[in-house]
């Protein structure tokens, strides 16, 4: 029963991501999803509270590889922190600065006063992805690597830091294509200033 369950979900996912390439987040409806679909609105909603919820599962998915790969390198188990930082940053990086996932930070953006999506996709994406960067901090602090602090707020330091130098040009649309040697090159500037911050000689700060 669960495969069929999951099926049936995985068809309505497919078939909203086309219909949100034809017609873009604000001109789609559930209406027209169910249509394409079949069956009844109530078994659509079964699944799926919400267009935004729908939406931000299409975009999860289609990300999700990217992902993984990116918090897999949060790897608690690698000696040398700084290391396990700039390779999550860089790929945190190119996956949040993909053409892809640009054109959907800027959709939710532009839903904010409209609809539920911005709350939506942070639940599905940044918070998650904050709690394991959180998650991998705190083990950081108990094995000694960092200096003890709130992991929480230190990921979102970690986070702001990585993206210092390029959201100001990506909310203004300065920018246009992402060199992989210039992200590498911010990453590494951005974890120096947060191991300065954070690094165990950081303790009697």
């Amino acid at each position: 029963m669960r495969k069929k369950t999951e099926s049936k979900r995985q068809a309505i996912l497919d078939v909203a991501a086309d219909l949100f390439r034809e017609t873009g987040f604000e001109r789609a409806s559930m209406s027209e999803l169910c249509l394409r679909v079949g069956g009844s609105k109530a078994t659509l909603y079964n699944y799926f509270s919400s267009k935004e919820e729908v939406f931000a599962e299409v975009l999860m998915q289609a990300t999700e590889e990217e992902f993984q790969a990116t918090h897999e390198a949060l790897d608690p188990t690698l000696d040398d922190i700084t290391q396990a930082l700039e390779s999550f940053g860089r790929g945190l990086l190119t996956l949040l600065y993909s053409p892809q996932v640009q054109a959907a930070r800027r959709l939710v953006v532009s839903e904010i006063v409209r609809s539920d999506l911005g709350r939506t996709c942070y639940e599905h994406g940044h918070a998650r992805s904050a709690a394991e960067v959180a998650e991998f901090l705190q083990q950081a602090m108990d094995q000694g690597k960092l200096r003890q602090a709130d992991p929480r707020i230190a990921s979102l330091h970690l986070k702001g830091l990585l993206e210092a130098e390029w959201i100001d040009r990506f909310m203004f649309q300065m920018l246009e294509t992402v060199d992989p040697e210039q992200i590498a090159a911010s990453v590494k500037r951005a974890v120096a200033v947060f191991m300065a911050a954070y690094g165990p000689q950081s303790a009697g700060a």
